[in-house]
């Protein structure tokens, strides 16, 4: 699957950085590859945070990203930290 703009949300915003949702059923590898973001490239500054809620197996997958170089030919996000989460109840 392709990047989904509609599917980017902008949370807050304060010191010049932003905070973004993005939600998709591509895997976290497939989001954090270069350019994934390039067709909104002009909504990112460098170190604008990126939750993102994506898909592994049909299991949600949650990572924070963050923008580490941007301009309108390339936009590049680090390959994030992935929340783990135990339940066990």
């Amino acid at each position: 699957m392709a990047y989904t703009p509609a599917s980017l949300t902008c949370l807050a915003s304060g010191s010049g950085v932003n905070l973004f949702h993005y939600t998709s059923t591509d895997t976290a590898a497939t989001i954090n590859t270069a350019n994934y973001f390039l067709a909104s490239y002009e909504k990112f500054n460098v170190n604008d945070i990126i939750l993102s809620v994506s898909a592994s197996g049909g299991t949600p997958v949650v990572t924070i990203l963050y923008v580490n170089a941007v301009s309108s030919s390339a936009v590049d996000v680090v390959d994030g930290t992935v929340v783990s989460a135990t339940d066990t109840d």
